[in-house]
């Protein structure tokens, strides 16, 4: 055990976190759920490559024409 743990304590957001975890089970499944509509998909990699490889420097000043002068 830690010298500085102090296990009675709890503050205002964790206390705030397990009483909404009480009144909600099913709160952590449906975060997941979420997520996995936005953020977890699987990647093509080789449009990810192609996308890379059909980029094109951008110029350091862009409103800058080196054409006209």
């Amino acid at each position: 055990m830690s010298l500085f743990a102090r296990p009675e304590y709890t503050s205002e957001a964790q206390a705030f976190i397990q009483q909404l975890k009480a009144q909600k089970p099913t709160l952590e499944a449906e975060q997941r759920q979420g997520r996995s509509l936005l953020w977890d998909k699987s990647v093509d990699r080789d449009a990810q490559a192609d996308f890379q490889a059909a980029r094109v420097p951008q110029q350091p000043y862009v409103y800058f024409n080196a054409g006209s002068k």
